[in-house]
């Protein structure tokens, strides 16, 4: 079975900075994408960035420039550091990642369960 958990998640000050982790664990071949989400209140779940297996990033409008995506394939984790946060970054931040278990054909999308970012002074 396939898990992912993220965590750090937390309450910011605007202009703040703060990283989110995503580990996968589990029966794991093969990790092909990994991204983030966010999902607003009373909003639906949007993109935020993605980063591929083999390298390259791809980054959301609303966030270029400020948020930061990054993997370490050997921890089979992604992260999101966040920069000058704003109060519309206020969120659920899921995380969702493309992933081959071992003796399946695969890939399947698997998400986690998400964890709440507020930016509020």
């Amino acid at each position: 079975q396939v898990q992912l958990v993220e965590s750090g998640g937390t309450l910011v000050q605007p202009g703040g900075s703060l990283r989110l982790s995503c580990a996968a664990s589990g029966n794991i071949f093969n990790i092909y994408a990994m991204s983030w989400y966010r999902q607003a209140p009373g909003k639906q779940r949007v993109f935020v960035a993605s980063v591929p297996r083999g390298g390259g990033t791809v980054y959301a409008d609303s966030v270029k420039g400020r948020f930061t995506i990054s993997r370490d394939s050997a921890k089979n984790s992604v992260y999101l550091q966040m920069n000058n946060l704003k109060p519309e970054d206020t969120a659920v931040y899921y995380c969702a990642a493309a992933i081959q278990p071992t003796g399946t054909i695969g890939p399947f999308d698997y998400w986690g369960q998400g964890t709440q970012v507020s930016v509020s002074s």
